[in-house]
């Protein structure tokens, strides 16, 4: 075992002459030798009119047990991944990989490698010779992951693991401002990485995979993989950072951090890197150039007469290093990909509404909810602070749900395109939620779209189609949708005075008011003949109701009889928030004529679905087909099988009715009136400027609900179905809370 490190015992000294004679007594090769360079051992070409080799004489402070590391990684590369370039240990005279040769000041280990083809590069890569080089490091590190060496543990100065070590060698450095640049790399690592290093993916690793070691094709791709001299076991991104290091050096300024994208691009077309890594590559590319410089520094005052080798990479690495300081640490990291430090909330408010206008709605609080992260019912905002999410249907088995986060990656990996090309998860997502309607009742035939107002849009194009007529019935204050036709379908959203002459309301069914025949009857006084009713299961916007079965169904009937389709608008009340089936018509033992989804059904990925009978799609196929080029594409119908799975599997519509069913019983505890079924409540307040307090209130306190209803005066509650028993307790006393101090401050103005 060698008890000197190999950067600092001296590297061997024999002449071209003596290399050729070892070369022709030990592998039987004759020919001329021409000496490469090296940092620390002596690397000659050995041309013998043919196929030749690269022969390496190792220094005396080589570990034997390391030099078998190298030989047993690149024969185990050579297997996994056999169109790797890597260039192969070639077995001497006797049969083994290293054999040794005694030289004047003491005994070397001899290694002969396959010669490959190809030449020296650097900045004058392409953009997908750049990308290419990311890829096939990338390949690299993925056929060495199953790779096993008891003395992959190596301690070697050049580990990025080891940058702490640096800074007794930081003093060889002459110049005072740049010791103080390479002090402020390590400063920042210690302070961002050191710590995060265990969390890093790990395994062994090239090691060293810059330009001075591959050689490259006329193209500018690898050709050869020629030294695994520094293979250990060490961090995947602190690998990738070596090689990305060496790839931007030599390149104007305003090209390095585009080129290195498109690096990082390569890289992650085969190994996607994960949000630490992401956040350390640029101190760890930092951290590899001020290695560079320090250790250049260092070994040129023991090793003067090496200078011209050990310093080649220092000017560039240099500036790189300045440009890195002029730059600033942190728009470095932003530029490699890390993530954008969070700007202050109300710096970004005003962003908002500079960039997208008057025309969007208001942010919800009082005090903005400025989030970067979501998991399960918690969302997390820019100070840190954990909110409960009792508001959001739209990620309906939680935020960020592994399952159908992975499902979307996966297929982002592997395809997205439209609906025109053949492929299986559109077709697989139409028959499961054909499937999932009753049975015996002839909703067979499926349409994928991007977003709820599209879907009840479409189902809005089916219904003209199938009745001729153009009339639509609504409640009093539904909200289905942003389209043009379907916000004539939504008097929630209906500005003062406007009444569109083709739509009638209904009060919902249960408080009394207009009736159907009464809606029908100003409709036809009008000359319009009804197409279609929309009926939110829950008449969310209406309030949150859910009344008996008998009065929706004679909403069903008198819409038939008036010769319109009936359409369940399930995009809030749908995917099992009601807690008794899967969609909500389904409680009131109706059959509608057309399904829509939307919302919830990908989890936060646009996807949404017309479900009706086929031949309501053959009376509007016989007038003009439809096509959305996004509908149904690969990706978001994977996101929307995963929902589905994930709400059997995770049983969410129980969940739904037994956590509802407790949350309604405790909120009914405050003396209010309370409505709804499952997930989906609301409280109705006396006013709807209470009912602002209380929200805002409970915002303040870390817990998000909304409002609705025509006088905006009903706490909405409508958390994702993850929703357990804690956090409807936690809900439940916040509300308490709020409407206590509401109280209070009532009794006593002056304060």
């Amino acid at each position: 075992m060698a008890t000197e490190s190999v950067l600092e015992a001296p590297p061997p000294r024999f002449t071209a002459e003596e290399i050729a004679a070892i070369a022709a007594e030990l592998f039987g090769l004759r020919g001329v030798a021409t000496d490469l360079g090296s940092e620390r051992d002596q690397t000659f070409l050995i041309d013998d009119g043919a196929a030749g080799g690269v022969m390496k004489i190792s220094n005396l402070g080589e570990d034997p047990a390391v030099l078998d590391l190298e030989t047993k990684a690149i024969l185990h590369v050579s297997r996994v991944d056999p169109e790797l370039p890597v260039a192969l240990p070639r077995p001497s005279v006797r049969g083994d990989y290293r054999p040794t040769f005694e030289g004047p000041d003491g005994t070397h280990f001899v290694r002969l490698f396959e010669r490959l083809r190809g030449h020296a590069g650097g900045p004058e890569l392409d953009d997908q010779a750049l990308f290419d080089y990311g890829a096939t490091h990338a390949r690299l590190s993925l056929a060495l992951r199953g790779f096993f060496h008891p003395s992959a543990d190596r301690h070697l100065l050049w580990d990025l693991r080891r940058a702490a070590e640096l800074r007794p060698h930081v003093s060889a450095i002459p110049d005072r401002a740049r010791r103080r640049l390479v002090e402020n790399v390590l400063d920042r690592y210690d302070e961002r990485v050191a710590s995060r290093w265990p969390a890093l993916r790990a395994q062994i690793v090239h090691g060293d995979l810059n330009l001075d070691n591959v050689l490259l094709d006329e193209r500018g791709r690898i050709a050869a993989i020629v030294d695994f001299g520094d293979v250990g076991f060490s961090a995947q991104v602190a690998d990738f950072a070596i090689g990305l290091a060496s790839l931007v050096r030599g390149r104007p300024d305003d090209d390095v951090f585009r080129s290195a994208r498109i690096a990082i691009d390569g890289y992650q077309s085969r190994i996607p890197l994960e949000p630490l890594e992401l956040d350390v590559l640029a101190d760890l590319v930092a951290a590899r150039l001020a290695a560079i410089v320090t250790i250049s520094a260092w070994r040129v005052e023991r090793y003067p007469e090496n200078a011209t080798y050990i310093q080649a990479w220092d000017d560039d690495s240099w500036k790189l290093l300045e440009l890195f300081d002029a730059t600033g640490a942190d728009e470095v990291t932003r530029a490699l990909g890390g993530p954008r430090r969070s700007v202050p909330t109300g710096e970004l408010t005003s962003r908002r509404g500079e960039a997208l206008g008057p025309a969007l709605t208001d942010l919800t609080y009082r005090r903005p909810v400025h989030v970067v992260r979501g998991e399960g019912v918690w969302l997390f905002d820019a100070d840190g602070n954990r909110l409960l999410d009792a508001y959001n249907n739209v990620p309906v088995v939680g935020h960020c749900h592994p399952r159908v986060t992975e499902a979307v990656v996966r297929q982002t990996r592997l395809l997205n395109t439209h609906a025109r090309y053949l492929y299986e998860p559109l077709v697989e997502l139409a028959e499961r939620l054909a499937a999932s309607m009753p049975a015996g009742s002839g909703l067979d035939t499926v349409m994928l779209v991007n977003s709820g107002s599209e879907a009840n849009e479409l189902a809005w194009r089916f219904a003209l189609a199938a009745t001729g007529g153009r009339g639509g019935i609504v409640t009093e204050h539904a909200y289905h949708g942003v389209t043009t036709a379907i916000a004539d379908l939504s008097p929630e959203e209906w500005p003062a005075g406007y009444r569109p002459a083709n739509v009638g309301t209904i009060a919902p069914p249960g408080t009394g008011g207009n009736s159907m025949q009464a809606a029908l009857g100003r409709l036809d006084g009008r000359g319009v003949q009804l197409a279609a009713t929309f009926v939110d299961g829950a008449f969310t916007s209406d309030g949150i109701r859910t009344p008996a079965p008998d009065e929706v169904a004679v909403i069903v009937e008198e819409t038939h009889a008036a010769g319109g389709l009936f359409v369940a608008d399930e995009v809030q009340a749908g995917h099992g928030r009601m807690g008794d089936h899967l969609w909500s018509f389904v409680r009131y033992g109706i059959t509608p004529d057309i399904v829509t989804l939307g919302k919830p059904m990908g989890n936060g990925y646009p996807v949404a679905a017309v479900i009706t009978r086929r031949e309501i799609a053959e009376l509007l196929a016989a007038k003009t087909r439809v096509f959305s080029t996004f509908g149904g594409n690969p990706v978001a119908a994977q996101a929307a099988l995963a929902v589905l799975d994930v709400i059997k599997d995770e049983r969410l519509v129980e969940n739904a009715a037994g956590v509802g069913s407790r949350l309604i019983r405790s909120l009914e505890q405050l003396g209010a009136e309370v409505r709804g079924r499952g997930l989906l409540v609301g409280v109705e307040l006396d006013s709807a400027d209470l009912a602002e307090r209380v929200v805002n209130q409970l915002r303040d306190e870390g817990i998000l609900i909304g409002r609705t209803g025509r006088g905006e005066n009903v706490l909405k509650i409508r958390p994702p179905l993850v929703f357990a028993h804690e956090h409807a307790d936690l809900l439940v006393e916040a509300v308490a809370r709020a409407v206590a101090i509401d109280k209070k401050r009532a009794a006593n103005p002056s304060r």
